[in-house]
């Protein structure tokens, strides 16, 4: 079934791409989410009468993603975690501790936006991908240090 993407869809396609999905996809999911339309002479005509709206979003959707990356490239976080013995964190660095330290530097991140494949539990210098939108990722380094106790005995 051919449907008009009204949102861009990862791993689908962008907002006003015509795309064919499996007819269930888009009876059940796509066309109810209001995500998508299905293709039709009225459905086309409203398209062309968008297209210039529709670029000019994902004009801006491009922009705001290349300033995002351009603030976020090369930017080191540290934090800072417990330790057990042979230096094992008690715990692990998730992708809402890395959001929460990246507001603290005035950086907005939607937590989903940080790509690990499983939580930090090492320490050290870890890369990590964030997407910032519209196809884009850039890279963080997260440094993982001991816990700094002031009450040692």
């Amino acid at each position: 079934m051919e449907v008009i993407l009204k949102q861009t869809i990862d791993n689908l396609g962008q907002e006003g791409d015509i795309v064919k999905v499996k007819a269930g996809y888009a009876r059940n999911y796509l066309i109810p989410q209001k995500k998508a339309a299905a293709v039709n002479k009225m459905n086309l005509a409203l398209l062309k009468q968008e297209q210039e709206a529709i670029q000019a979003r994902l004009d801006r959707q491009k922009q705001s993603a290349r300033t995002l990356s351009e603030k976020l490239s090369g930017i080191t976080i540290r934090i800072a975690c417990r330790v057990g013995e042979e230096d094992r964190l008690f715990g692990s660095v998730t992708a809402a501790d890395i959001t929460e330290k990246l507001d603290e530097k005035g950086i907005a991140v939607d937590r989903r936006s940080i790509v690990l494949s499983e939580p930090i539990k090492t320490l050290g210098e870890t890369k990590v991908t964030i997407k910032v939108g519209y196809q884009t990722t850039t890279e963080i380094t997260v440094q993982v240090t001991p816990e700094e106790s002031g009450d040692q005995d």
